[in-house]
């Protein structure tokens, strides 16, 4: 009901009441409730609620239909107003209570109206302003690497396609910032959509050659560009859709929707929550296979049922298709489109009485036409666009170039990528709010073929497929507030081609896969929202020409 329609039942009761002959004590206070009421209509319009216009129509109006009661009552030989029916009490007396009863329904329904419409709030802002939130997140890093005595020389590294321009000077002082602004918003029930605004990277970690301009795997900025501006990219775009509690579908350019070993919450990303574009400080997670950073483009689907139940065993399952590289193909053009496909089933375990939670999941992650074809005759291009697009280093290369030009050889990958993940988190959480949670990640790359590989590229590649992951963490599992703390570390293993090194943390020997070594970190709250984070990473090559980068992040986060 709103302004004009309650003022005209007013105007309209009440100047029937007005206009019929009282014949009751009550006729005075008639008169003044009906005064009220026209004072009450001047009032709104000289605060300029509602027209004089329409004010003058409303009183019109109500004085026509009452005086058209008022005759079809007289021709049907009704009583009129004020005279009581046949077998009807007057009762002229309205006890105190009901009439505060009547004060007060009428007080809440007009205050609730009044609260939902914000009459007279002239800073009030428009009603969809509230289906959106704001979030978003800065962090500044002091970044050393430090570079063995026995490295090889980077040109070595660059000979063979790996890219890397940087082994042997020390890096002392980086100083590099990063920031995330989030905006989601509440479409419709059941409907959210998300966008996030990051700094680039082009001035990102050590390598070279990337056909991007850009890195999917780090969105922080290097300072000292001669005060030059940063650049602001979309990376975060996308529609999710949550028919019932226990599906989601998600469309666009997303968090990884896949369960990864998180802490703090079971899903990451888009699952089974309310969409958040920057993710919980402090939370603990397993990077084997994807960077943080990385976010998915395409459509992904999660099931996750009885999630609000209370159940010992909740089960879950995600699925997603991704295209990673779309080609024109032409006469000249002969490449396919590059797609990666993935699927996970897993469980979360609650034992009865214990205080321990155990989550497990087993993914299968599918990458399509992703390995390199080499251009059949001299000057050809047509496979060109089968080299990806973006590279870290570590994955086994060949020149798919044709050209007879050493200086421009055009590296791809040799093998093709299907990888088998087995992840576990468990959870024990009997200090409370101290936990104490292990994590196990493990990766085989079982679409390895080595005579398939010895026939494209022919080169005889000895398998190095596998990778794992062990971490403790203590502390509190999610970073909030002043003097909340938390202490890691992890050994990892990731072996050649045991995944993409396009898509693997930047840190661990500056990105990529063929390394060993392990990771010590530790975070503290500073204030809310605001914490400090220290990291020392070592790592090694696990084959090939010898390398070994140590590295040292001090990072000051704040989000909102």
């Amino acid at each position: 009901m709103n302004i004009p329609a309650m003022l005209a039942g007013a105007a309209m009761t009440l100047a029937v009441i007005g206009g019929a002959d009282a014949k009751t004590d009550e006729h005075e206070k008639i008169e003044v409730l009906y005064e009220t009421t026209l004072n009450l209509i001047h009032l709104l319009v000289e605060q300029g609620v509602i027209k004089q216009e329409v004010a003058d129509e409303m009183i019109r109006k109500a004085e026509l239909k009452a005086k058209a009661s008022q005759q079809a009552r007289e021709q049907s030989g009704q009583p009129q107003a004020g005279e009581p029916k046949k077998g009807e009490v007057r009762v002229t007396y309205v006890p105190e209570h009901i009439k505060k009863e009547i004060r007060d329904q009428l007080r809440e329904e007009v205050v609730g109206q009044a609260k939902q419409e914000r009459w007279g709030n002239v800073n009030a802002t428009p009603e969809w302003l509230d289906r959106f939130t704001l979030e978003g997140d800065i962090r500044l890093r002091e970044q050393a690497d430090f570079f063995g005595d026995r490295n090889a020389p980077a040109a070595n590294f660059q000979a063979i396609g790996q890219q890397i321009d940087n082994t042997t000077e020390d890096s002392h002082h980086r100083e590099r910032i990063r920031m995330r602004l989030g905006i989601n918003a509440k479409v419709a029930n059941g409907i959210d959509m998300g966008l996030r605004l990051a700094t680039g990277n082009v001035n990102g970690p050590a390598v070279t050659g990337n056909l991007m301009g850009g890195s999917p795997t780090s969105t922080l900025q290097t300072l000292g560009t001669f005060n030059s501006k940063f650049s602001f990219v979309l990376d975060q775009a996308y529609l999710k859709l949550s028919p019932w509690d226990w599906l989601t579908v998600s469309g666009g350019r997303f968090a990884n929707p896949f369960f990864v070993g998180t802490v703090g919450n079971l899903y990451t990303g888009i699952i089974g929550k309310a969409p958040h574009t920057i993710p919980t400080a402090g939370v603990v997670h397993t990077d084997l296979i994807w960077d943080v950073d990385v976010n998915f483009e395409g459509l992904a689907v999660n099931l996750h049922p009885w999630k609000k139940q209370e159940r010992a065993i909740k089960p879950f399952f995600n699925a997603g298709i991704f295209p990673l590289q779309k080609v024109n193909q032409s006469e000249t053009v002969k490449a396919k489109d590059k797609w990666f496909y993935g699927a996970q089933a897993g469980v979360e375990w609650t034992p009865e009485g214990a205080d321990t939670k155990i989550r497990l999941g087993a993914a299968y992650y599918d990458f399509q036409n992703i390995a390199g074809v080499r251009n059949p005759d001299f000057g050809d291009t047509l496979f060109n666009q089968t080299a990806p697009l973006f590279r870290q280093k570590g994955n086994s290369l060949f020149n798919i170039d044709n050209d007879g030009d050493p200086t421009t050889n055009l590296w791809a990958l040799a093998a093709d990528y299907k990888i088998a993940n087995a992840t576990m988190v468990a959870d024990y959480s009997r200090f409370k709010p101290i936990h104490v949670i292990g994590t196990l990640d493990y990766a085989r790359n079982v679409g390895y073929d080595q005579g398939r590989i010895l026939a494209r590229t022919g080169q005889n590649i000895r398998p190095e497929i596998n990778a794992y992951q062990a971490r403790l963490t203590i502390g509190y599992p999610v970073i909030s507030e002043r003097h909340q703390w938390q202490v890691l570390g992890f050994y990892r293993r990731s072996e050649r081609d045991s995944m993409l090194d396009a898509f693997t943390d930047s840190n661990y020997l500056l990105g990529g896969t063929n390394h060993k070594g392990y990771t010590l970190q530790g975070f503290y709250g500073i204030a809310h929202n605001t914490w400090l984070g220290l990291r020392y990473m070592s790592y090694d090559n696990i084959s090939g020409l010898p390398l070994s980068i140590d590295s040292v992040n001090l990072d000051l986060n704040a989000r909102f």
